[in-house]
């Protein structure tokens, strides 16, 4: 498997997880008040990160570079669970899953990492066509007019776009390890939610066995699985790529929702998931050509350009740079 494919396996991957994660958020808050939620998935997620952390056989100390990432990615992160749990609790599983969707819309446009130039107008039509997927799958169980949970997953969609986004910014060019990073992120919800969520901390300990087990997938796999994998993947593609791979989540929520929440899978419903896998294979194709294209300009830029020009003018005078160097920090 190419390194490219490799990449698009994980990113299809989280977007499963994070697919099926709004079943168990809403069962979780079904039992246990949100922040209480919230806070209970950040405070096992940073358990088990530090266990990775204190396992490591490299060095377990945190850079600057992974501090200075972690620390503004753990509160945009902690505000897109926040208000996705919240809108998970005031909508619909199935719709939350499929609003969040257009996070794939949103990030093009707020993505200007990597210099790369704008996105050609094909890329936004692959986007149209999730779009109007994303239509035909909420529309296979009824349409609904908007309520406060939706407006709410539509704030998510909207921070989690710039969230990303972040991450690319961020973590890019960067010596940055995704475990050390993750374990900054989830330290930094805990901290957010804990005072929020003290009060209520004898209910989470009177909790079902159920619940718990919801909790404990929601951390160790929604959140620290996840995290770290959309790292890992972000570093290796761009902001724009990856929305559209994560973008297929609402198929993964759907296909949850028949195979566990007892929903029924209607025409409409099977027609939007066929228009979202391929309007997310046409975008991430034209994504990757536009990738392809511009790279062999950014090998040829003024600044480089000029040094070549004194190299020529001083043809007697050694240099020390190999071009490994110079590819480098291009």
């Amino acid at each position: 498997m190419s390194n490219v494919r490799r990449t698009d396996a994980v990113l299809l991957l989280v977007a499963l997880v994070w697919g099926s994660s709004y079943l168990s958020a809403q069962t979780a808050t079904a039992a246990l008040p949100v922040l209480l939620v919230l806070f209970a998935r950040y405070a096992l997620s940073a358990v088990a990160c530090l266990g990775l952390v204190a396992s490591w056989r490299g060095s377990r100390r945190w850079t600057r570079d992974e501090l200075r990432a972690g620390v503004p990615l753990g509160v945009t992160q902690a505000a897109v669970l926040g208000v996705e749990t919240y809108g998970v609790a005031h909508t619909s599983a199935a719709n939350a899953g499929l609003i969040i969707s257009l996070t794939i819309v949103l990030t093009p446009l707020l993505d200007r990492g990597g210099h790369r130039g704008a996105l050609p107008v094909s890329f936004f039509a692959a986007t149209g066509v999730c779009v109007l997927a994303v239509g035909l799958l909420m529309s296979g169980n009824g349409f609904h007019a908007l309520r406060l949970g939706d407006l709410l997953m539509l704030g998510a969609a909207l921070i989690r776009a710039g969230h990303v986004a972040l991450v690319g910014r961020f973590t890019t060019g960067r010596a940055i390890r995704p475990l050390h990073l993750t374990t900054v992120q989830t330290l930094v919800g805990t901290a957010l939610f804990l005072p929020a969520a003290a009060l209520d901390l004898p209910t989470l300990v009177r909790a079902d066995p159920a619940t718990w087990a919801q909790l404990v997938y929601l951390a160790l796999f929604c959140s620290v699985f996840a995290f770290l994998a959309q790292t890992w993947a972000v570093q290796r593609t761009s902001a724009s790529r990856a929305s559209l791979l994560l973008g297929t989540e609402p198929v993964w929520a759907v296909a949850v929702g028949v195979a566990l929440g007892g929903e029924h899978l209607t025409p409409l419903t099977g027609l939007g998931a066929a228009l979202m896998l391929a309007g997310t294979y046409w975008g991430q194709a034209v994504e990757r050509a536009h990738r392809s294209a511009q790279e062999p300009r950014l090998l040829s830029t003024p600044a480089l350009d000029k040094d070549r020009d004194k190299d020529s003018a001083c043809p007697s005078t050694p240099t020390t740079t190999s071009p490994t160097t110079t590819l480098t920090s291009t």
